[in-house]
Order: structure tokens, then C-alpha cells, then sequence
């Protein structure tokens, strides 16, 4: 399995360590590509919880989520009260959901994270709205060259643009970050891969009340209002 390690916030300081039993601490077991925000909204809210994440490249091979989700949450359950799946289906198309259910965890409510963002029914209505439409975050924005083009294997052979992407009509950028310096940074990263794409690029900022909401009410009462 590939390494996790902690993503350090305030609450977990720089330490990687798992805590011992009973400190009350929950674990959050998160998509790599959701962790830095999710580190975030922990952070901000006070919550006793230690993000986890998992390769962000997962998601390039969604076979293989459900399986490295069992093998962290096994790993993690002696050290935490509680561990939690940040994870929505991701399409795993219900093997994540089987995992869940056989080890008694939840997970994040939805079909993909561009729903914890920006909720279901607005992704919903911006695919039905125009259904070539190729979604951002901002872990895309900026990884887009490592999880997008290299993956894809764009980089060695550009021919294959038009296959992958002959189809799509527009990009959407789903910008979840509220300070104005990293949109700043974030926004000619977002034209640039919209422009790789030749595509028109459309900026929708989410925040991260969603996110914040969905972990909100993924995680055990305990976590929300300690001690």
C-alpha cells in the first residue's frame, strides 16, 4: 500500500504520530486531493481530528480506493475513538460503500468531491446545463500537468487530446479557496489549463462550506464539541 502520513493543522501540530487511545481524537482517512482543505476546515472549527490522506492519483485508478480505504482504517482504528472515510464514491461504483459497511465507518455523502464542494444538485445542474463540461478544483488547478496531462499521457502524445477531450465544450473551475492572494496565484494556473484543453474557462467559487458541512456531519458528536 502506499504511505499516508498526517496533514499537519493545528490541531495535529507537525507531528505524524498516531495518538493513543482515549486522548478523543478522531481520524479522518481523506482522498489526497480533499486533504489540505479538509485540513483546513478542521483547523478553523477547533475539531480533534487528524486528516490522513491517501495518494490524490487514486482517483486515476478508482479499483483500487476501496481496498488502500480498508487497509489505512484497519491501520488507524487501535490509535482513534473514531475514524471517519473522506471519501465520496469517487467511482468505485459501490466497492467503497461495501468496505464501509463491513467495517462499520462512514463516508462523505455523494458521488464524486465535486459534490462535497459545490453540492450535488449545482453539479447536477451545471452537467444537464452543458454536458461537455470538464470540472476543476483546486487541487487540479494546481497539479494539473502531474494528474492530468501526465497521466493521461498528454505530454508524450498530444494526438490524443482530441480524444480525450474532443467532446467537452467548456471548463469549471470550482475555486474553494477565500483568500484573495491564492486565487490570485491559482486563477492564471486555471486559464493555463483551460487553455491546454482549448477550452473556454468559467470560474465558480464554492468555498468550503461544503466541505465543512459535509465533514460536519460525517463525524461523531465527541469530535464536534470536546471537552
Amino acid at each position: 500500500m502506499s504511505s499516508s502520513r498526517t496533514v499537519p493543522s493545528s490541531t495535529t501540530g507537525s507531528s505524524t504520530s498516531s495518538p493513543s487511545r482515549g486522548e478523543g481524537r478522531a481520524a479522518l482517512v481523506a482522498c489526497g486531493a480533499i486533504a489540505h482543505p479538509a485540513a483546513r476546515v478542521v483547523s478553523a472549527q477547533g475539531w480533534p481530528v487528524d486528516v490522513h490522506p491517501l495518494p490524490p492519483l487514486l482517483h486515476n485508478r478508482p479499483d483500487r480506493i476501496a481496498g488502500e480505504v480498508e487497509t489505512l482504517v484497519a491501520r488507524l482504528r487501535p490509535a482513534y475513538d473514531a475514524v471517519v472515510v473522506g471519501y465520496a464514491d469517487c467511482g468505485t461504483y459501490g466497492a467503497l460503500d461495501a468496505v464501509c459497511e463491513r467495517l462499520d465507518v462512514r463516508r462523505l455523502a455523494g458521488l464524486h468531491c465535486y459534490d462535497v464542494f459545490a453540492g450535488a444538485i449545482r453539479v447536477e445542474t451545471l452537467l444537464e446545463d452543458q454536458p461537455g463540461t470538464y470540472l476543476l478544483t483546486d487541487f487540479l488547478v494546481r497539479s494539473f500537468a502531474r494528474t492530468v496531462e501526465q497521466e493521461l499521457g498528454l505530454d508524450r502524445h498530444p494526438e490524443l487530446l482530441d480524444a480525450y477531450f474532443g467532446h467537452y465544450t467548456r471548463v469549471v473551475w470550482l475555486a474553494q479557496s477565500d483568500d484573495a492572494t491564492e486565487l490570485a496565484e491559482l486563477r492564471p494556473l486555471a486559464l493555463d489549463a483551460a487553455d491546454r484543453l482549448g477550452l473556454p474557462l468559467q470560474v465558480l467559487t464554492t468555498g468550503t462550506d461544503g466541505l465543512m458541512l459535509a465533514l460536519r456531519s460525517l463525524l461523531p458528536e465527541e469530535a464536534l464539541c470536546p471537552p
